[in-house]
């Protein structure tokens, strides 16, 4: 085990900060944490988030079985998940996106069918959601090792900005658009396992639009939604999934383009939307952006002023 996360109380936040103090770690700054904390080559890092801790390094298990669970969280969960999370390992598909919320690149939806050895296999493989995983190189690796894992059936479908674009039209909002997508994931991963009972989506919108959706299809399949469904290890390696399709296509596009892609819709996502128009004209746009987002305005009223 190299990876290790946990929810922690607030008092356990103090707890283990003094354990690290006494066992000599040395602490430093890093974003959206609490605390951060190195010793040799393992990490700790406590998030304001949950708040929860992430363990890394290759004495990550040493770490979590001889010191966070008896000092900090006064329990023995390591190697009892299933009796906690029984869920986790039970036949079932997780769904998760990736690109929802960036301008340029596709919206890609993956699922993953996981069981109780397959999901033992995925936390061995130290799979976890790819919003904490920040190095494209990382997210290769791990998508890597999901696909490798046998019996581990997996549907990714990417939607390229110009057909999103359209389909974005015709739906007339994102989250039909994510309903529709999500239905037919999960529509593709039934029809090649049969036997799997449920289906988890990481939760986007009112239960009833993914529902709706899933209904169209006419599949005979308990289907559960709730927000952080990345915690699930099937969510997790989906989200892994869509996430190396989104940054290969971000980095290839970008490549073939001569223009540096950035994520996510700031300022620097609107130099660059300018950047390409001044290089490909703006009927190269939508070939690459989501249209529908507030950027676009901003991107080409500024165009239209200068013409």
């Amino acid at each position: 085990m190299t990876s290790h996360t946990a929810p922690l109380t607030n008092d356990q936040v103090a707890t283990l900060r003094a354990v690290l103090e006494n066992q000599n770690f040395e602490f430093q700054q890093k974003p959206h944490s609490i605390y951060s904390a190195r010793k040799g080559k393992l990490n700790v890092t406590v998030y304001q988030k949950g708040p929860k801790v992430l363990i890394q390094g290759k004495e990550t298990e040493d770490f979590v079985r001889f010191t966070l669970e008896p000092e900090v969280l006064g329990e023995a969960r390591l190697g009892y998940e299933e009796l906690h999370e029984p869920d986790r390992f039970e036949p079932h598909f997780g769904i998760d996106e990736s690109g929802k919320g960036d301008y340029f690149g596709p919206l890609v939806i993956a699922g993953v069918f996981t069981d109780a050895t397959i999901t033992r296999a995925l936390v061995d493989a130290g799979v976890m959601d790819s919003k904490r995983v920040t190095s494209s190189a990382r997210i290769r690796k791990l998508a890597t090792a999901i696909r490798a894992i046998p019996g581990c059936t997996h549907e990714v479908l990417s939607i390229g900005p110009q057909r999103y674009n359209e389909m974005h039209a015709s739906f007339g909002n994102l989250n039909r658009l994510l309903a529709w997508g999500h239905a037919r994931v999960i529509e593709k991963l039934h029809a090649r396992r049969p036997d799997c009972p449920r289906a988890l989506s990481d939760q986007f919108a009112r239960p009833e639009i993914l529902q709706r959706a899933l209904k169209q299809k006419n599949l005979s399949i308990t289907l559960d939604q709730r927000t952080k469904g990345e915690s699930d290890t099937a969510v997790a390696a989906a989200s892994i999934l869509a996430r190396e399709r989104f940054v290969d296509w971000i980095e290839k596009t970008s490549s073939a383009g001569g223009i540096d892609l950035p994520l996510g819709a700031s300022d620097a996502v609107i130099a660059a939307a300018r950047t390409l128009i001044s290089k490909h004209g703006r009927q190269s746009l939508p070939k690459i952006a989501k249209l529908h987002f507030k950027t676009t305005t901003k991107v080409l009223d500024e165009i239209d002023e200068n013409c």
